[in-house]
């Protein structure tokens, strides 16, 4: 008898908890569009947050709920834009393919390290306590952050800088993200002309730290016919929306920091 009581109390708070639940679970059911659980499957789970959105999920239930684009993930491409145009039953939106560029060339035949930094082999790492190990503040470190965080195995680093595969490039921004010196950008892959320079120094003290370095001339500025690149803080930068790939800056660059970064010609 002295068990039996208590095993009842148990047994029957038991049976009450499992009733209030069941009627909870009723009373609380919201109902999930299938579209969303489909939209999902068809996007490729990076999660990198390159369209906007928190994650796959987010922006699938953004696109069903509040009717966003469908033409936002990145690293999905024309397939998940297509998946999706047909799960909705609307045309396929267009996608602008793009890729990551690293705006520096400041390779190890260009500038040296200032000193050898026997710490975490991390770019963020050594940003933070000594802003650089390199000449050149304002360039790639070379330690790979970047390449750890894609997952698209695109980006890697040779002789001292990181470059960028664009056939294997998933746009999504990650390594972006995680750059200290903000070197990388993402841009429309047709658009094959970027100035690989970021320094913000003037130009006698750029050329004496890189000798792969833009000198703010503003020639390039000049030339070009389509005021698509513009030089501010002793640095040049291009507007992709307006560059036409004439290659009229990169002809006119004295220095040569103006590159055709095309697919074809990126080194694998």
């Amino acid at each position: 008898m002295t068990y039996i009581i208590p095993v009842l109390v148990l047994g029957g708070c038991g049976i009450l908890a499992g009733v209030l639940l069941t009627a909870a679970a009723k009373v609380f059911h919201v109902e999930v569009d299938e579209r969303v659980e489909k939209i999902g499957e068809a996007l490729p789970q990076a999660n990198c947050g390159a369209c906007g959105y928190a994650g796959c999920s987010d922006y699938a239930n953004a696109i069903v709920e509040k009717g966003a684009p469908t033409n936002l993930c990145r690293p999905g491409g024309a397939d998940a834009a297509g998946k999706i145009a047909a799960i909705l039953g609307t045309a396929a939106a267009e996608v602008v393919p793009m890729t990551a560029v690293v705006h520096c060339n400041g390779d190890c035949n260009a500038t040296q390290t200032a000193f050898e930094f026997d710490g975490v082999q991390s770019c963020k790492a050594v940003k933070r306590f000594y802003g650089g190990n390199g000449l050149c503040k304002y360039g790639c470190i070379g330690l790979g952050d970047c390449v750890n965080v894609c997952e698209h195995g695109a980006i890697k680093v040779e002789n001292g800088v990181a470059k960028v595969i664009p056939s294997l490039c998933g746009a999504c921004g990650q390594c972006a993200a995680v750059c200290p010196n903000q070197l990388i950008s993402i841009k429309p892959l047709a658009k094959h002309i970027d100035v690989l320079c970021s320094s913000a120094a003037n130009g006698k003290e750029t050329k004496l730290s890189c000798k792969n370095g833009c000198i703010g001339c503003k020639i390039c500025e000049k030339k070009c016919p389509s005021e698509a690149i513009k030089v501010e803080n002793f640095h040049a930068s291009i507007d992709y929306e307006k560059c036409t790939n004439c290659g009229s800056c990169m002809a006119a660059c004295p220095v040569k920091v103006i590159h055709s970064c095309e697919p074809a010609s990126v080194q694998e």
